[in-house]
């Protein structure tokens, strides 16, 4: 009994230093940043720019900063863009990341190779990327050079100065840059599927098809929408490529937060505007946050009811 003791006792020492190993560095970090959000707040009930005289002494507003921001058109249009943005780029890198991982799930010759080679667009750095697809997508560039050659007929699609393309085109180059991310989040998720089941189907004589469907997609649910939220949440802060290709243009078409808290602080100087707008900013994310927590522990516990449900004895 003594030595049962001990062993509770050890795992509980175990367990408490591995929750303070973690919750020590968050804590520093949050002790190093509160002087920023303590500036912040203060900037965002207390109305100054650059232009008027010392920081110290800007004239006490209270919450018309954030009156302004929340009845701001241009700022409520970015929220509309960075969400259509999120929401077709998230789907984009969705599908080809799964169907890149339906394909590279089981071991092939050159899986190597070909993981590599997928998963080589996420790890380009974004400014040189969106500088690099800049040469590639001028009027008469190599990307309307090959669509010509491939169709027989002259193409010159107006890629960065067509309001309605120049989205599509910052979409299209979100989902490739990060469409790896989805397809290594959803090969774990394929790689770690117990084995038993689908060979106990297969023995059943059930179609590939109907495995996937009734085995392998309910139980990579958890890991799908896992996928999808780190996704979504990621491409509502994009910033470097839509700024270094199109600096929120052409006019405001792809201005997105990002671009609009970037331009209203550090272009337009309305420095407490911008530190109300992020403080909008970040209750929004924190609220979309906690609903994707709520999404992943419900999937969690169905999962984890499958599990017991299929353990059960007929």
């Amino acid at each position: 009994m003594a030595t049962i003791a001990a062993v509770k006792e050890k795992r509980i020492a175990g367990a408490t230093l591995f929750k303070w190993s973690l919750l020590a560095p968050l804590i520093c970090l949050l002790l190093f940043l509160l002087p920023v959000f303590a500036l912040q707040i203060y900037f965002a009930l207390n109305s100054w720019t650059v232009y008027f005289s010392s920081w110290w002494e800007a004239e006490f507003v209270g919450f018309d900063q954030f009156t302004e921001v929340l009845t701001d058109a241009r700022f409520l249009q970015s929220i509309l863009r960075s969400f259509v943005f999120a929401g077709f780029s998230t789907l984009g890198c969705f599908l080809v990341g799964f169907g890149l991982a339906l394909l590279m799930y089981r071991p092939f010759k050159g899986h190597g190779f070909f993981y590599a080679f997928f998963i080589l667009p996420m790890l380009t750095v974004p400014v040189v990327l969106a500088y690099t697809f800049e040469m590639l997508l001028y009027q008469k560039g190599p990307i309307n050079g090959i669509l010509s050659t491939i169709f027989g007929t002259d193409i010159n699609i107006i890629w960065l100065s067509d309001p309605n393309v120049a989205v599509v085109t910052i979409i299209l180059l979100e989902i490739w840059n990060w469409t790896p991310f989805a397809f290594i989040i959803l090969l774990a998720g394929l790689s770690a599927l117990p084995h038993e089941l689908i060979e106990a189907a297969q023995n059943l004589g059930a179609s590939r098809w109907r495995i996937f469907r009734e085995i392998q997609l309910p139980l990579l649910r958890p890991v799908i929408f896992l996928a999808i939220i780190l996704r979504f949440l990621e491409a509502m802060g994009e910033f470097p490529k839509t700024w270094g290709l199109l600096q929120g243009g052409p006019g405001s078409a792809t201005e997105s937060i990002p671009i609009y808290l970037y331009l209203t602080t550090w272009e337009f100087f309305h420095i407490s505007k911008g530190a109300a707008m992020s403080y909008v900013v970040m209750v929004m994310m924190v609220v979309i946050v906690l609903l994707a927590i709520g999404l992943l522990r419900r999937e969690k516990l169905a999962l984890d009811e499958m599990y017991r449900t299929a353990g059960e004895p007929a």
